[in-house]
């Protein structure tokens, strides 16, 4: 890890148990290997998180893409379909390639972790609930054909989320030309 003074202690400790867990598994890893890949005591990471599902929750929480999504519907978007959409799926992209350890470890420990699969699902259901928003925003506008918001954002993030899930086999196809046609179909099949 990087010295790098203007990251938080608590930061270093989350991105040394996002490092280590990728590579050893949620079990195969303990909160004094953690501490020491960051440059503290055990009971450093103790007073910051109490234990080491705290700080892998904390840690999905702080890097996982809700907050930044949230800021781009609020900020970014134009009201134009086809522009927005691309913003919005380049955008899911280089949040999700940037995090993808922390996205490999909530796939692998969702299940063995109590309460932690409900945790995970938080950021897409949000995305969820901006996306079917910004549809029903568009519908109103006159700028979307007639369909259910809901359902279109669930069509365009599942699109989006299962080319991220599978880059490594995506072959011959770039995630820049996936995106455009994706997007120029998505938006051929909703314009009104």
């Amino acid at each position: 890890m990087s010295e790098d003074s203007s990251i938080s202690n608590s930061d270093k400790l989350l991105l040394a148990a996002i490092d280590l867990i990728a590579s050893k598994g949620y079990k195969g890893v303990t909160t004094q290997e953690i501490a020491a890949a960051a440059g503290f005591s055990e009971k450093t990471l103790f007073r910051h998180f109490g234990s080491k599902q705290n700080l892998l929750e904390a840690a999905f929480d702080r890097f996982h893409y809700a907050e930044e999504m949230t800021r781009l519907f609020d900020e970014k978007l134009i009201w134009d379909l086809q522009t927005d959409l691309l913003l919005i799926s380049r955008t899911y992209h280089e949040i999700m390639n940037r995090n993808r350890k922390m996205i490999m470890i909530s796939m692998k420990e969702a299940d063995n972790l109590p309460g932690f699969s409900e945790r995970t699902l938080k950021h897409p259901r949000q995305f969820i609930r901006i996306l079917t928003n910004y549809f029903t925003v568009m519908s109103g506008k006159g700028k979307l054909a007639d369909v259910n918001p809901e359902i279109q954002a669930y069509s365009f993030i599942s699109m989006n989320y299962g080319v991220f899930a599978n880059t490594l086999d995506i072959g011959t196809i770039s995630l820049e030309a996936f995106i455009t046609e994706s997007v120029q179909t998505f938006t051929r099949g909703l314009t009104p």
